[in-house]
C-alpha cells in the first residue's frame, strides 16, 4: 500500500489498526504524553508537565489537555513509565484526580518518586504502582506487550520500550543517549535493541531533542574532571546546583565531595526527597555522615563545606534564587563563594537564569557556568545517537517525537540519510493520530488537544479567559466602575470610576464622564432587553447584563480614544424604584452616536444594527436584587473618590452567571471578564 507524502494513504485499512496519539511533546519542549490504542484498549506511556512561560501570569505547571482521556476512560487498561524525570511522570498525580487508571509500569526510582507524589496528592488509591526491571515483560489488556528495555539517560533506571501489538512490533525509545561509561554501570541494553531490528520493527518513535546537533552526546562521566578541578581550587565555601533528578550527576558531586574533604548541605525539597530516595534504592552510595544539618554545616570552615541546592533554572522559590535575592534564612552568599552551575537552561528559562547569576556575581561570588566550563552534558542524543538507534531498529516506519518542530525535522532528515523513505516519516503534532497497519502509516482525524494550566495549589484550571484577564492587569491594569441603578432604569448617582496600574493622559472626571455617557445609552437602549414586569412590585432585572453592557462600551471607547485596554469591572448597585434620578452634568460630552429608532424600546445595538432577541449572552432575565437599598445618595460622595463598601442593606451584584457558549456572542463582542457576586 503506497504513502503519499502529505502521509495520507491510497485506500486505508478497514480493520482495526494500531493508533498512537501524543498529547503532549511535540512543537515543545516537556509534557511527554502519548496514547496507544488497538480495538478497545488504550494503554498510556508517560504523562508529564511542563514549566509556564513569562506570560502565564500565576501558573505553575503547564500539562497537556486530557478530555480525549477523560472521554474514554472505561478503555484505559494501563500505563507505562520510561523514567522519572517531571515531564514524564509530573502529570500523573494530578490526571488521577480525573480518572481511574488501573496498574502503572514503571522503573524503582521513578516509582518511587511518583509514590511521594501521590502520596501528597491523596490518589494513592486510584491506581496500583508495580516495579519492572530490564527486560521485563508486562502485557497492557488484550493486544499490547511491552518489555522494558534498559537505556543510558541523565537519570538512574530509564528505558526504552518494545512494544508488540497485533499491527507489529513499535519502538518507543523514551529519553536516551548511548552513553558507554555509565556511572551507575548499567549500560545500554544494546544487543536487545539489535534484537528487535533483526526481527522486524513496524515503527519507530524517537527523542528529537538533541537533532540538530552533529557527533555523539559525551558520556556523563566527561563533566567529572572539570567539577573536580573547581571544586579542588575553591577557597571558600562551593554551592553547586543541578536537576536534583540527575541522580548521575548528583552521585559525582557527593564523591566529590567525599574526596576533597567537604562536608554535605543539601537545599530544596526536591534535592532532599530524591537523593533519600537515590540512597534507599542504591543509585547514590556515599556514608550518612557527609551529611551535614544545614544550620549546623554554618559552624564548619567554608573550605570544608559543600551546599549542593536546587534553583539551576532559576525558579523564583528555589533555594538558590532564594540566596540571590538575600532572602534565604540559612545561607548568605560569601565574597569567597564559588557557585557552580552544572545545568543548562531549559528554553524559556535563559532570562531567569542570567538574572541570577548577575544578582550573585554583584554579592561578590565566583560564579562558574556556561558550556565553555565542561560542567554539564545532555542527557539527549545528538545526530550520530540517532543515527545509531535507527541502525539497531532498522524501522519500516519513523515518527520523530519528544522536540519542537525544527528538531523534528532536522530527525526526520537523519532517518532519511539511514535509509528511510521520506514517505515512511511523519511529522506530526500534538492530537495528531498516526494510524499504523503493517503496510501502511496515515494520519487519523486528529483529537482535540491542548494545554491545562495549574495554580500553586495544583488543584485549580487556569483557563483562557482568566489568563487572559492576568495578562491584561499585568499589562494596561484594571479599572473598577460602581454604578447606582434603580429597578425601573435610572440612574440615581454619578457613576464612581477608580483606576489601578493604568497608565493614561485622561484625568479621572473624564474617565467619570464616559462612564456615565456609557452607563446612560445602555439605559436608554439596552433596558427593555434587560428588565421586564412580572405583575409584582418591581421588575425582574438581569442585573448581570447592565454589567456586561457597561463593560463593553466602557472598553471600546478606551480602545478608541486611548489605545489601551485595561481590565475593567462595573459593579451595579440596585436602588428601589422611584429613586430620583441623576441629571448628569452639565459640562458632559454630547453623545455623537445615532439614537436608535424607537428610543428605549427599540433597543438597537451601539452600531445600529438589529436588536437580539434575548439578554445580554442568553442569560435570562431574573430578579437578583429584593431588599431595599439605602438611598441612592448616601452611596456616592464624589464621582472620583475611591469606592466603599455599600450598606449591608444594599446588596451590590457581582456575579456572573455561568459561562455561556461561545456560539451565543455577538461577533463584534470581545468576551470579557464574568463578574462574581456579593449579597
Amino acid at each position: 500500500m503506497t504513502v503519499s507524502s502529505n502521509g495520507k494513504t491510497q485506500g486505508s485499512p478497514k480493520q482495526p489498526g494500531l493508533r498512537v496519539i501524543p498529547l503532549g511533546g511535540l512543537h515543545e519542549i516537556g509534557k511527554n504524553t502519548c496514547v496507544f490504542e488497538y480495538g478497545d484498549d488504550l494503554m498510556l506511556v508517560d504523562a508529564g508537565l511542563a514549566f509556564p512561560s513569562d506570560g502565564m501570569h500565576g501558573v505553575n505547571v503547564v500539562l497537556p489537555d486530557t478530555s480525549y482521556l477523560r472521554e474514554n476512560q472505561k478503555r484505559i487498561r494501563g500505563m507505562i513509565v520510561t523514567h522519572g524525570h517531571e515531564d514524564h511522570i509530573g502529570g500523573i498525580p494530578h490526571h488521577l484526580k480525573n480518572f481511574n487508571i488501573p496498574v502503572i509500569y514503571g522503573p524503582r526510582l521513578a516509582m518511587s518518586m511518583l509514590q511521594g507524589k501521590m502520596e501528597e496528592a491523596a490518589v494513592t488509591d486510584r491506581t496500583i504502582i508495580q516495579t519492572v526491571s530490564p527486560r521485563d515483560v508486562v502485557q497492557v489488556g488484550q493486544h499490547f506487550k511491552v518489555e522494558f528495555i534498559r537505556n543510558t539517560h541523565s537519570i538512574a533506571d530509564s528505558f526504552s520500550l518494545a512494544i508488540t501489538t497485533p499491527a507489529g512490533v513499535v519502538i518507543f525509545t523514551g529519553d536516551f543517549k548511548f552513553d558507554h561509561t555509565p556511572v551507575d554501570g548499567e549500560y545500554f541494553d544494546i544487543q536487545r535493541m539489535a534484537h528487535y531490528g533483526e526481527q522486524g520493527v513496524l515503527c519507530l518513535f524517537s527523542d528529537s531533542t538533541n537533532a540538530e546537533i552533529p557527533g555523539f552526546t559525551p558520556p556523563e562521566r566527561a563533566v567529572f574532571p572539570n567539577l573536580e578541578r573547581h571544586i579542588n581550587a575553591a577557597e571558600g565555601r562551593v554551592i553547586v546546583t543541578t536537576f536534583a533528578s540527575s541522580v548521575h550527576r548528583v552521585s559525582m558531586i557527593l564523591e566529590l565531595a567525599l574526596k576533597h574533604g567537604r562536608k554535605v548541605g543539601l537545599l530544596g525539597r526536591s534535592m532532599l526527597n530524591v537523593i533519600a530516595k537515590a540512597r534507599e534504592l542504591g543509585y547514590i552510595r556515599c556514608p550518612d555522615e557527609l551529611f551535614v544539618p544545614i544550620k549546623q554545616i554554618r559552624d564548619l570552615p567554608d573550605r570544608e563545606t559543600l551546599l549542593l541546592m536546587t534553583g539551576s533554572q532559576g525558579e523564583p522559590l528555589a533555594a538558590l534564587s532564594r540566596i540571590s535575592r538575600g532572602e534565604h534564612p540559612q545561607v548568605q552568599v560569601k565574597s569567597t563563594d564559588t557557585i557552580i552551575f552544572s545545568a543548562s537552561p531549559i528554553p524559556g528559562n535563559t532570562i531567569s537564569v542570567v538574572n541570577t547569576i548577575d544578582r550573585l556575581m554583584m554579592m561578590g561570588a565566583k560564579v562558574v557556568y556556561g558550556k565553555g566550563e565542561g560542567i554539564h552534558v545532555s542527557g539527549h542524543g545528538c545526530q550520530e545517537d540517532h543515527k545509531l538507534m535507527l541502525a539497531l531498529c532498522r524501522p519500516k516506519f519513523f515518527v520523530p517525537v519528544h522536540g519542537e518542530h525544527r528538531m523534528l525535522v532536522a530527525h526526520s532528515k537523519t532517518a532519511q540519510s539511514m535509509g528511510v523513505p521520506a514517505d515512511n516519516i511523519l511529522i506530526i503534532d500534538n492530537g495528531d493520530v498516526v494510524e499504523l497497519s503493517p503496510d501502511s502509516i496515515r494520519k487519523g482525524d486528529p483529537v482535540k488537544a491542548g494545554i491545562e494550566l495549574l495554580d500553586a495549589s495544583r488543584n485549580g484550571i487556569v483557563d483562557a479567559r482568566v489568563l487572559k484577564e492576568r495578562q491584561q492587569l499585568a499589562e494596561d491594569g484594571v479599572i473598577t466602575l460602581l454604578a447606582v441603578i434603580s429597578t425601573d432604569g435610572v440612574m440615581a448617582a454619578p457613576p464612581r470610576v477608580n483606576l489601578r496600574g493604568v497608565v493614561t493622559t485622561a484625568d479621572a472626571r473624564k474617565l467619570s464622564l464616559w462612564a456615565e455617557r456609557e452607563i446612560t445609552w445602555v439605559l436608554e437602549n439596552r433596558w427593555n432587553q434587560l428588565a421586564r414586569n412580572t405583575g409584582g412590585k418591581a421588575p425582574e432585572v438581569d442585573w448581570v447584563g447592565v454589567q456586561r453592557e457597561i463593560e463593553v462600551g466602557l472598553q471600546r471607547r478606551l480602545r478608541r480614544e486611548l489605545q489601551v485596554e485595561p481590565l475593567i469591572i462595573a459593579l451595579v448597585q440596585p436602588a428601589p424604584g422611584g429613586t430620583p434620578a441623576y441629571k448628569g452634568r452639565t459640562d458632559a460630552e454630547p453623545d455623537s452616536r445615532p439614537a436608535p429608532r424607537g428610543g428605549r424600546s427599540a433597543g438597537r445595538d451601539r452600531d445600529g444594527s438589529a436588536p437580539r432577541p434575548q439578554p445580554v449572552h442568553g442569560a435570562p432575565v431574573r430578579q437578583l436584587v429584593t431588599a431595599a437599598p439605602a438611598s441612592a445618595a448616601a452611596l456616592v460622595s464624589s464621582p472620583t473618590a475611591a469606592p466603599v463598601a455599600p450598606p449591608i442593606s444594599a446588596p451590590m451584584v457581582v456575579a456572573a452567571p455561568a459561562r455561556e457558549p461561545e456560539q451565543e456572542m455577538p461577533a463584534n463582542r470581545t468576551r470579557r471578564r464574568r463578574s462574581t457576586a456579593a449579597g
